[in-house]
């Protein structure tokens, strides 16, 4: 497997003292570069006539490289390391949000308006006509993201307390770029019933529900109560934003390699929460021919003990993923690093699209197979075509949220999706770019706009 690209997530700053002569920062730099890190910023601290303490930034692959460039520099003559500090760690210290008052309480007729007695005359208008509740509280605005610590990112069952970086992480994003505020709830259990009941006794703060990292098949069963007995948008974002952006990202790749959706032989690694989504989105637009594979190689309608989920997709073919792969138009793995092989990919049919989305590593490393496909697309921002969550989840919440929608819906899906490929103009369409950047400030409104014109096409919008 080729080496992983160093990346901000293996972030370093290393504080070195050096003597203040010529050519001495160049051993530092030169040390870092043939252990394989990558210079970022260098900062001068103090100075004097005999030595110099500077900070130098660094971006590694991963914590061994990390920690091999560090030993680089300390076996440099005259040079003294001080301190290494890192970056990533340092920025979640504290947590990385907090709860902020939108009122100045500036005196003491504030002070009764916002809390008693004043506050009294809000809670009567709501117990009077409950709709208030939408107008007069944080609900209007205002989403849970929930989560049992079952399937943390790619790291398994951590459980609800190493699960809360991401869902602080995952507020971060809703406010950042779509204006939603957003707090974590991490359960402490992972029973579905408890779930279940725990998340509708919290319901009454909430306008939406986003359900995350809650491993499969739980995760179905959650979501499925959960939008039966409530009232508000419940979105499994795992399954759903996966889907939405994997849809928007592959329209404009098969826009490239001039075929369509309805032609395509489609084969998904992986058959958890987001493969299964995937693949139903994917029919809903029309995909007609998906092959989807497990750790046991290629879901047969042979095989017994499927779950409901690997029936829906089961097919008569048999095999393992390389047999699977022969011929097909499309790769879109949400498995394991490293499944998918160079061999295979040069056995699937003319300009194929792959899309290779474990994370932090892919099935197959985007160097391995370039000049052997038309389009690949990661899960990692420091490759072209980044197929990243936030694309769509802001943005489904945002529309969901302001047409007060009771649920979101497969069309929904189809429509954020659409809007997301339909940013990439046909002039600015290439192999490198077939989905907007997660910064491209059009993504959240283009999302929402499409939302909100589904669900009132379909009924389910409240205002």
């Amino acid at each position: 497997m080729a080496n992983l690209t160093p990346n901000p997530s293996f972030s370093l700053t290393i504080r070195i003292e050096i003597p203040n002569r010529i050519g001495m920062l160049a051993s530092v730099t030169n040390a870092i570069a043939s252990s394989g890190g990558n210079l970022g910023q260098i900062d001068l601290i103090e100075q004097t006539r005999k030595i110099s303490i500077r900070d130098i930034t660094v971006d590694a692959a991963s914590t061994e490289q990390a920690e091999g460039i560090v030993q680089a520099v300390k076996t440099l003559p005259d040079i003294k390391v001080l301190n290494v500090y890192d970056r990533t760690f340092n920025l979640h210290r504290g947590g990385k949000i907090s709860i902020a008052s939108r009122i100045h309480l500036k005196s003491v007729s504030d002070l009764a308006m916002a809390y008693t007695p004043g506050v009294g005359r809000i809670c009567s208008a709501i117990a009077q006509n409950p709709e208030e509740v939408y107008n007069l509280t944080v609900k209007q605005n205002m989403v849970a993201i929930v989560t049992d610590g079952s399937a943390v990112l790619g790291l398994g069952n951590l459980g609800p307390a190493a699960a809360l970086p991401v869902m602080e992480g995952k507020a971060m994003l809703f406010k950042e770029f779509a204006g939603i505020d957003a707090f974590p709830i991490c359960i402490d259990s992972q029973d579905t019933e408890e779930i279940v009941r725990t998340v509708k006794n919290i319901a009454p703060v909430f306008g939406g529900v986003n359900l995350e990292d809650i491993a499969a098949p739980r995760c179905f069963e959650i979501e499925a109560r959960l939008r039966q007995e409530l009232d508000i948008p419940v979105f499994h974002d795992d399954q759903h934003g996966t889907a939405i952006v994997t849809l928007a990202a592959l329209l404009n790749a098969l826009k490239l390699v001039h075929k369509s959706i309805e032609q395509v032989r489609i084969v998904i690694n992986g058959a958890g929460a987001a493969g299964v989504a995937v693949a139903r989105l994917l029919r809903k637009a029309g995909a007609e021919t998906i092959w989807m594979c497990d750790s046991q190689g290629i879901i047969s309608t042979s095989r017994p003990h499927l779950t409901p989920e690997k029936q829906e997709f089961a097919v008569k073919a048999q095999g393992a993923l390389a047999g699977a792969m022969q011929g097909a138009d499309v790769f879109i793995g949400l498995s394991a690093p490293g499944v998918l092989t160079p061999e295979m990919v040069k056995s699937m049919a003319k300009d194929p699209i792959v899309f290779a989305m474990a994370n932090p590593i892919p099935e197959i490393q985007p160097e391995l197979i370039y000049n052997d496909v038309a389009v690949i697309a990661t899960g990692r921002s420091d490759y072209p075509n980044q197929i990243n969550n936030v694309l769509a989840f802001p943005g489904v919440f945002r529309g969901a949220l302001d047409c007060r929608a009771a649920t979101i819906t497969a069309t929904m899906y189809l429509e954020a999706a659409n809007a997301i490929a339909s940013l990439i103009k046909p002039s600015d369409l290439d192999r490198e770019h077939i989905i907007p950047s997660v910064f491209d400030e059009r993504v959240a409104t283009a999302v929402a706009s499409a939302v909100q014109r589904a669900a009132r096409q379909e009924g389910i919008a409240s205002c």
